[in-house]
């Protein structure tokens, strides 16, 4: 049975949560993508080690769903975070001389 000490600390972290998580700015989104994504490849270090146990049946299955489920994560978080951050990247600028070429159609 669910005590009101643990709902109160559930009730209280899903607050504090959501008040942390709105108030991050955009600028901040990106390196903060980053950080939660080396949490989760620890994560999946700690699903490789249930799954090495080598207990019983069940727990090489939760093992195995594990290692997948943080795996996803990880793979997913850094292909996010990648594509967020060419969104950011500058188109290069051309040499002095092939910016005049291009609007005068060429050169001589």
């Amino acid at each position: 049975m669910i005590t009101v000490v643990e709902l109160y600390v559930f009730v209280l972290a899903a607050f504090v949560g959501y008040q942390v998580i709105t108030r991050v700015p955009p600028l901040l989104h990106t390196p903060l993508m980053s950080a939660t994504n080396a949490i989760s490849a620890i994560s999946l270090v700690g699903s490789l080690v249930l799954a090495g146990a080598n207990r019983d049946k069940i727990s090489n299955v939760l093992g195995f769903i594990a290692v997948m489920a943080a795996s996803i994560n990880v793979v997913g978080g850094f292909l996010i975070t990648d594509r967020m951050l060419k969104m950011f990247r500058r188109e290069p600028k051309p040499p002095p001389g092939k910016a005049l070429e291009k609007k005068t159609g060429g050169a001589g």
